[in-house]
């Protein structure tokens, strides 16, 4: 595998589309969850993105490559946990779009999974420039 850039990975290319996606989201709740469970669910699906292009950016070192993989995992089921109570609160009403970001991020999740553990199997045949 060789790739030039944290922005050749299809986990970060998700993860950033699925955030901008939840901001946007985010910012049609009530008002009064705009502080509450609006900023943390901005803040968790943010921080799954922001965890691989650190952990890319420590790449030279497996276990830290390895440690930022994990944090974007935790996030990005920390985001669906978000997505629940704000459907089960009726705060996000729209099922549909609820379903639709929610199978989002259990699909990024599994991707995640997957480059976790091809990156502990393989690691001394990844490349990059």
């Amino acid at each position: 595998m060789k790739m030039k850039s944290y922005r050749d990975l299809n986990i970060y290319k998700d993860a950033h589309h699925l955030a901008i996606v939840v901001h946007k989201l985010s910012l049609l709740l009530p008002k009064f969850e705009m502080y509450e469970e609006g900023s943390q669910i901005r803040r968790s699906s943010k921080a799954i993105s922001t965890a691989i292009v650190e952990g890319y950016g420590r790449k030279k070192y497996k276990a830290d490559f390895l440690r930022f993989l994990t944090y974007a995992q935790s996030e990005c089921d920390e985001t669906i946990e978000h997505l629940d109570f704000l459907f089960e609160t009726e705060s996000l009403e729209n099922e549909i779009r609820y379903n639709e970001i929610k199978g989002g991020y259990i699909k990024l999740s599994k991707q995640i999974n997957k480059f976790i553990d091809w990156v502990e199997d393989n690691w001394n045949n990844f490349e990059s420039e």
